[in-house]
């Protein structure tokens, strides 16, 4: 069993699985159906073609920086002024960073780690205006999703990372697949079917947040701080 790991992080995402006309929402984590689009994007998978090879995967995201909610209000005309757009509400998650591992199968999972690397088209987390930025692959790692998200250290900006230099872990929030009937699970409807143009289609899965206390790279233990001894210099007291 393989994971890949991969990390998000951009100045502005956006990941809507119920956004609907002008207004554009965005999610607080990446949806299944934007990680597999990327995956696929990144294989040179046209959005007519066929999906299968991507179904089987299983995607686990982990959330190191929550980021900002930001709101775009959009204005929009025809290029001779003529004609005018309705107007748009858009949202989207700044300096937000995101722990994404996918599960699947190994040889499947070296062709996508290779074709990240050199992506078929370019690449953007959830909507064209949003490229990626630094590196996208992050770590192999030989286990389940859970075991991924639970050693690959935390991937925070080094800012956030030295404002907790003293916390050997950090506990944050992770979104997994879970049964239906789990009393936490929320019903989302990321699962992509087809990407077409002229008929997308997803599907619905169940999904829970649970926290996991993970390993912060930027550790620094607390120095021994030893009662001051005024006398000491003098050679202690008898």
């Amino acid at each position: 069993m393989t994971a890949l790991v991969l990390r998000f992080a951009a100045p502005l995402q956006s990941w809507g699985t119920s956004s609907r006309f002008t207004r554009r929402n965005t999610d607080l984590a990446p949806s299944r159906s934007g990680v597999i689009g990327l995956l696929a994007s990144a294989c040179g998978v046209r959005r007519a073609d066929d999906l299968g090879a991507f179904t089987h995967l299983r995607v686990g995201v982990r959330v190191d920086q929550e980021g900002q909610l930001e709101r775009d209000f959009q204005t929009a005309s025809s290029p001779d002024g003529s004609q005018t757009m309705p107007l748009s509400t858009r949202f989207y998650l700044a300096d937000a960073v995101f722990c994404v591992a996918v599960e699947g199968d190994a040889e499947l999972l070296d062709r996508v780690r290779a074709a990240l690397r050199r992506p078929a088209a370019p690449l953007f987390l959830g909507r064209r205006s949003c490229p990626p930025a630094g590196r996208l692959v992050e770590a192999v790692v030989d286990g389940d999703i859970r075991t991924a998200l639970t050693t690959v250290p935390w991937l925070a900006s080094p800012v956030v990372r030295r404002s907790r230099a003293f916390d050997r872990e950090v506990t944050v929030d992770a979104v997994l697949d879970c049964a239906p009937h789990n009393p936490e699970s929320k019903v989302v409807r990321d699962v992509p079917v087809s990407f077409g143009p002229r008929h997308r289609q997803y599907s619905w899965r169940s999904v829970h947040r649970v926290a996991m206390a993970i390993p912060n790279p930027d550790y620094r233990p607390i120095p021994d701080e030893s009662p001051h001894d005024p006398m000491e210099l003098l050679g202690g007291q008898d």
